[in-house]
């Protein structure tokens, strides 16, 4: 091989050396879920707008009249799901029968309900 070619040749070794392909790119770090409400939103003391007081704690609650008897009207049990979704099974003492309620926690002081009957209302958080 004549000089010529040979640095030719190592020139374009030296070329090819050079040009190296990016490295694989970095993966994305994960996309974060927001929080989640706890599954004891709920707890705590609610009202609706016909000021009866319902009362939950620990997965049970009872709904009891604001006249200063403060009788039981309805009580049950609750399951607050992490979605925000709360499912009620209550028996009414006035009715005397047991329904379901669904409710969904709107935001912190809010619980927007559906009866299996298909009656709507709001539940506000008491302060």
């Amino acid at each position: 091989m004549t000089l010529k070619k040979s640095l030719t040749f190592l020139a374009a070794a030296a070329l090819l050396t050079a040009c190296q392909s990016s490295p694989e790119p970095r993966p994305l770090p994960p996309i974060s879920q927001p929080q989640q409400p706890a599954m004891n939103t709920v707890d705590g003391t609610w009202t609706d707008p016909n000021g009866l007081v319902s009362t939950f704690n620990a997965g049970r609650f009872d709904t009891r009249t604001t006249d200063g008897s403060n009788a039981v009207l309805a009580s049950g049990s609750y399951t607050a799901q992490p979605n925000g979704i709360v499912e009620i099974n209550l028996y009414s003492n006035l009715k005397k029968t047991n329904s379901r309620v669904n409710c969904k926690l709107a935001d912190p002081s809010r619980l927007n309900c559906t009866a299996e009957s298909g009656t709507q209302f709001t539940l506000t958080r008491r302060a």
